[in-house]
């Protein structure tokens, strides 16, 4: 399954970190509304996307803006490096101005 976010084709949403890879990409953190919409809640990059989003610092923050159910998207990018990946944070980031991480 895949979920179009900006213009990138993301796996997921994936509704906890079983069948997420452990490997590099960017990540997007969704509050499904329960009616097929999901707002962007946060994004962010790493080189080990599981381990991030299993032991993220801004897991409060998340909660705070999401009284629904948060999942997780995933798009992965083994011929990026941190700045290719940082670049299509900051693209989504300017994009949706989730509540959440750098603005």
């Amino acid at each position: 399954m895949s979920i179009d976010i900006f213009q990138y084709s993301f796996e997921g949403p994936f509704t906890s970190t079983d069948r997420i890879e452990d490997r590099s990409g960017v990540y997007v953190i969704l509050c499904n509304q329960n009616n097929g919409h999901y707002n962007v809640t946060d994004v962010g990059e790493s080189a080990t996307v599981k381990s991030r989003v299993e032991n993220h610092d801004r897991r409060s923050c998340w909660g705070l803006h999401c009284n629904s159910k948060l999942v997780v998207a995933v798009l992965y990018t083994p011929n990026l490096h941190q700045t290719g990946r940082k670049q299509i944070e900051q693209e989504i980031r300017r994009k949706y101005n989730p509540p959440c991480g750098d603005r």
